[in-house]
């Protein structure tokens, strides 16, 4: 069998009983092609019967080559920060709703797939956020993001304010609900529906998109892939920072959010023929007439 992929792990939307089926018909079909199937064992304490062995997800580094995704972008999001450490390539079949990053569908995915095992994909690399919590002088907290890094406030009685350094130098002082600091992926999220650019996966960029700011000139900044970025909060009260909505740290006076490429980029693989603009038509329903 010439591929590089020998060992394929299959991973479903967790508390989705309905996922099993299409996870079992899936890892029947790449058994019988030669391939060693293992599947998450979150996903496989819904098929108590299943042949395949479990593993747990954090162990799954340097005992796979790839990484099926059965669910929506959430589901993605969260596989792809927890591989991403040890660059295994993810495809992502949709089960979810938008579907930006799982890009095949259940109906089509072992035809799609076994062209994809057989070379006929594209790769693409996107870059990954880290962001940690400096309390102190001592960092609290350390999470990985594969959308966004949000400060936020908590209540709606309140504003945060914070200072943003760029790479060292100032850039402003903020007052406003929150502040969304987002890689290209993510600028179709949470960043799109506050009024950022959507920017192409291609592009070594971070964008830096205000919630509701206090001043009207304040507007969506775009910034070089290898910047650093500093948060430095001047106001305590209900305060958060949010990891792609997986995760959130409380924070204080005084405390500062550092947020910064991670070393490591998520690899995806997509279909031959892959097109991100058609990509954007068919979610953003651009080709509808008004």
């Amino acid at each position: 069998m010439s591929t590089p992929f020998k060992t394929i792990a299959i991973i479903g939307k967790y508390k989705t009983p309905e996922i099993v089926v299409p996870v079992l018909s899936l890892a029947e079909f790449l058994a019988a092609q030669g391939y060693e199937v293992v599947i998450d064992s979150l996903t496989a304490e819904n098929a108590k019967d299943s042949p395949y062995p479990a593993l747990p997800l954090e162990e799954m580094g340097g005992k796979i080559d790839l990484a099926v995704v059965l669910g929506g972008d959430g589901t993605l999001l969260n596989i792809a920060r927890t591989l991403a450490p040890h660059h295994i390539p993810l495809i992502g079949v949709n089960q979810g709703r938008i579907g930006f990053l799982t890009d095949l569908s259940l109906e089509t995915m072992k035809k799609t797939l076994s062209a994809m095992l057989k070379g006929k994909y594209v790769s693409e690399e996107r870059l990954l956020l880290q962001a940690a919590v400096v309390r102190d002088k001592r960092e609290v907290f350390h999470g990985l993001a594969f959308n966004e890094v949000v400060v936020h406030r908590s209540n709606v009685s309140s504003m945060v304010e914070f200072e943003v350094r760029i790479d060292g130098e100032y850039l402003y002082n903020q007052r406003a609900d929150g502040l969304i600091i987002s890689t290209p992926t993510g600028s179709t999220a949470y960043a799109l529906s506050s009024g950022g650019p959507i920017l192409h996966p291609s592009l070594d960029v971070l964008e830096l998109v205000p919630v509701c700011p206090h001043s009207l000139s304040n507007r969506p900044l775009v910034v070089k892939g290898s910047s650093v970025m500093e948060l430095l909060m001047h106001r305590n009260g209900d305060i958060h920072v949010r990891y792609d909505s997986h995760s959130h740290v409380d924070l204080q006076l005084h405390d500062k959010v550092i947020v910064s490429r991670y070393h490591q980029p998520v690899l995806l693989l997509h279909p031959e023929g892959h097109s991100y603009y058609h990509t954007l038509r068919e979610k953003l329903l651009w080709t509808q007439t008004l």
